[in-house]
């Protein structure tokens, strides 16, 4: 990768609700809301975007992802299985376990393909090596696609579906495999997108506009940086927290980027000097970003 080239636009403060480990952020343009997880703390967070309030709602276990079903349901992707949850009152219903039967994973990383299935991650909650998997669910149906990853995450797709990117954090490489567009199924091997073993930095969460360009969220690194279709890097954008997570492209037109962070494994002083670490943001800067599609369940 070149030399950064960094763009300062500069970012606002969406929500001051400080997360440990937030995560997951999905944006609904039903309703104008975006939602995301403080995962460590069991918290599922709402706020609009014209919105000067943010809903915290307590969990009953871990989770990490968020889809929209249709306008009263959400499908929740929890340490122990997919769980639809009523808009309105909240309440979680499970619809498929997966690896509830293992008390040291919990989920991750996840995102919708263009054709509706989803695709979700496990890791070890102490980020045990190779504990983590992707898996494929469609309509009732689930597959691991992807086992013995470390920390699972930039799960997402070309606006075609021919396409799907995932990562693990800890090698610190992203890949990219040719997928199924009828069905969101990988095929053939994944080859490496972009490999930044040994640099500081690790790849998070990661978004695809649509124009094919890939925004991630650079743990570590206090920015979320694009790449384009074919892993150059373009530029990289200033985040002002150290640990960015995840973003999400929001508003009506999905013009609007924003991006979680989270202040886990600090100590005082890292805190001290990280005053905005576990807010989110939204970042100055245009983007052609597309809406997250339904999941089908």
């Amino acid at each position: 990768m070149p030399e950064q080239e960094t763009e300062m636009q500069g970012a606002a403060v969406f929500s001051e609700k400080v997360c440990e480990l937030g995560e997951g952020p999905s944006y609904d343009p039903a309703t104008d809301t975006l939602y995301w997880f403080d995962i460590v703390r069991r918290k599922l967070l709402e706020k609009r975007l014209s919105s000067r309030e943010t809903r915290v709602h307590d969990l009953p276990e871990m989770a990490s992802a968020i889809a929209v079903i249709d306008q009263a349901r959400q499908l929740l992707l929890t340490e122990t299985g997919f769980y639809i949850r009523d808009r309105h009152s909240g309440k979680l219903s499970l619809h498929t376990r997966l690896e509830a039967d293992d008390p040291s994973t919990r989920s991750n990383d996840a995102r919708v393909h263009p054709c509706g299935a989803l695709w979700g991650s496990t890791m070890g909650k102490r980020g045990e090596d190779k504990a983590g998997s992707i898996y494929w669910f469609f309509r009732g149906e689930v597959r691991r696609i992807f086992p013995l990853i470390t920390i699972p995450n930039s799960i997402c797709f070309s606006p075609d579906g021919t396409v799907a990117y995932f990562a693990d954090t800890r090698p610190n490489i992203l890949w990219r495999v040719e997928c199924d567009p009828s069905t969101g199924l990988p095929k053939g091997e994944p080859k490496v997108f972009a490999d930044h073993k040994g640099r500081d930095g690790g790849f998070d969460g990661s978004v695809v506009d649509q124009d094919g360009l890939l925004w991630n969220a650079c743990w570590g690194g206090s920015s979320v940086n694009v790449y384009a279709p074919d892993g150059q890097f373009l530029r990289s954008h200033s985040v002002p927290a150290t640990q960015a997570s995840c973003p999400a492209f929001v508003g009506a037109n999905a013009g609007g980027l924003a991006v979680t962070t989270a202040w886990q494994g600090m100590d005082a002083e890292q805190r001290k000097a990280d005053p905005e670490a576990g807010k989110t943001f939204l970042l100055e800067v245009a983007v052609n970003g597309r809406h997250e599609p339904r999941v089908q369940i």
